[in-house]
């Protein structure tokens, strides 16, 4: 049985138990005191899973030992359930505030009154009446922050957003200083079905006293390294440089798949769990193939907003590498990059991570992988020595790619993606359970960038497949592409590279379409 403290993948930080960086740090602690003493109301939004809770909590204790203010926290997410009810709604938001201010900042008003506002004042100035009897009862300025706001539904948020602004007016003696509300999303995002405006209500508009929106981010490297290292410093496990290293390659420092490595590294691999061995990159490697084949929560919510029409329009032109058409817009690219998906890079809007780049095509032809298992199996193509056969592999595709590709991409929900999604599901399924398949993808890149890692008996091979629309002339395309992927293998180290064209003008044969030649050791494919 292991004992100290370990790498966190559930709810808030506990210090004592879990390795963490120091909450208060995360946030820009001057700007946010400056708002809270100026009496603002303003909001604190981060994607899923990177420790908002933590610094709320975290928040709530620093300003009470400053003694200057009272400090409640509570997580309103129970109210979800009644979604647009907000007459069921808003009392469940109250009993919730009840509960979270006592336990966590000791405020006992809410609890000692919920129940006496209840019978005397209805559903639509229930919150407003509990904040102004609260703000009340003590000189000292009271800062509530609330929790996963943007869970809520319908007209119980825009009920609890039109009460906090009614009161704006009369704080801080009768109604809080200052109001944080925290969830994924800013509240300019919100779009919000009214049932009693027969409307929708922007969050904006229902919430116009909002001062700020300021964001969570990442760990940086030097952080990353550093909540790594306390592993070490607690049990003298050491990790590899390149391990660290690959780790923050990996995630870029989103908080949750940092932990959720490292945890399965040290606590989950059972080489790792052996506090005498030191921690390499091979354990990072499949620590995280883990993780994208276990599918977690994390995971799995990331997967699920693939199927909003707004993280489609953003997601779809960076998988084909392609500029995004008119559809979209500045706000579909802000709220994807709220939700953590995406980040602009040094060549534009790119998803956000190696991990998610991995989960994002996988997710999207899973089901296409499990038809191709029955008719090509990896056996096929490996030759006698244990390397894969790229040559037959290729050729086996572009034959599918004839036979299958109208009808199939045809079932993509991300069909303007449907090649590069096709090339994706069918090498995955080749490479599965010998090697991995690593992507690189932006939007207007205009190329996708994969790289076949394959484990044999006798050493590791390293392929690069350069794949690309053909636009304009198909020479042209044919130059700049080998341009692309000759810098693409001297980046990756690798003598063995192949160019995909994929050619979707109208009114080409597919014998037109179809060819294979090489040139400078490159074998490029038509298609």
């Amino acid at each position: 049985m292991t004992s100290g403290r370990h790498f966190n993948t559930t709810g808030p930080v506990r210090p004592n138990e879990h390795y963490c960086i120091d909450p208060l740090k995360r946030i820009d602690l001057p700007e946010v005191e400056r708002l809270i003493e100026r009496g603002k109301y303003f909001v604190l939004h981060a994607p899923r899973q990177t420790g908002k809770t933590t610094c709320l909590l975290a928040l709530v204790s620093h300003l009470m030992t400053t003694g200057s203010y009272r400090c409640a926290y509570a997580n309103v997410e129970n109210a979800q359930a009644a979604r647009g009810n907000y007459e069921k709604g808003i009392p469940l938001i109250l009993d919730q505030i009840a509960a979270d201010a006592a336990f966590f900042g000791g405020e006992t008003y809410p609890r000692d009154h919920v129940a006496e506002i209840r019978s005397r004042i209805g559903p639509g100035a229930q919150l407003s009446a509990l904040l102004e009897g609260w703000s009340a009862a003590d000189g000292r300025p009271l800062v509530v922050l609330l929790d996963e706001v943007d869970a809520l539904l319908g007209d119980t948020l825009v009920s609890m957003l039109r009460q906090l602004r009614s009161g704006y007016s009369r704080r801080p003696s009768a109604f809080p200083l200052s109001v944080i509300l925290c969830g994924v999303r800013d509240v300019r995002d919100y779009r919000i079905h009214s049932d009693l405006d027969g409307a929708i209500i922007t969050g904006g508009s229902a919430f116009n006293i909002k001062a700020a929106s300021l964001r969570l981010g990442d760990f940086s490297e030097p952080e990353t390294r550093e909540l790594l290292l306390q592993h070490t410093a607690e049990t003298g496990q050491a990790w590899t440089e390149e391990a660290l290293r690959e780790i923050y390659r990996l995630t870029q420092g989103q908080p949750w798949l940092v932990n959720a490595i490292a945890y399965e590294v040290t606590d989950a691999i059972p080489r790792g769990r052996d506090r005498s061995q030191n921690l390499d990159a091979d354990m990072v490697t499949e620590a995280r193939e883990r993780l994208i084949l276990r599918r977690d929560t994390h995971i799995d919510q990331l997967a699920d907003k693939l199927r909003e029409d707004r993280v489609r329009r953003v997601i779809e032109p960076i998988l084909r590498n392609d500029i995004p058409d008119a559809s979209l817009s500045e706000d579909d690219i802000q709220y994807a990059m709220d939700l953590g998906l995406v980040r602009r890079g040094p060549e534009g809007i790119e998803v956000a991570n190696p991990i998610y780049r991995e989960v994002i095509p996988r997710h999207l032809t899973a089901i296409m992988q499990a038809r191709i298992e029955p008719t090509h199996q990896p056996a096929w193509y490996i030759r006698s020595d244990g390397f894969l056969d790229m040559v037959k592999l290729l050729g086996a595709f572009q034959q599918f790619f004839r036979e299958n590709s109208e009808a199939w991409i045809e079932r993509f929900e991300y069909r303007e993606a449907g090649p590069q999604l096709l090339l994706q599901a069918f090498l995955q399924r080749i490479v599965n359970g010998g090697g991995r398949v690593e992507r690189e993808y932006g939007l207007g890149r205009m190329r996708t960038d994969l790289l076949i890692v394959w484990n044999a008996p006798t050493g590791v091979q390293r392929c690069v497949i350069e794949a690309k629309l053909v636009r304009g002339s198909r020479e042209a395309t044919i130059e700049q592409g080998l341009r692309q992927t000759r810098a693409y293998m001297d980046r990756c180290g690798t003598a063995e590279g192949h160019l995909i064209l994929f050619d979707r003008h109208s009114g080409l044969s597919w014998d037109e379409r179809i060819f294979r030649e090489a040139r400078d050791g490159i074998v490029i494919w038509g298609m």
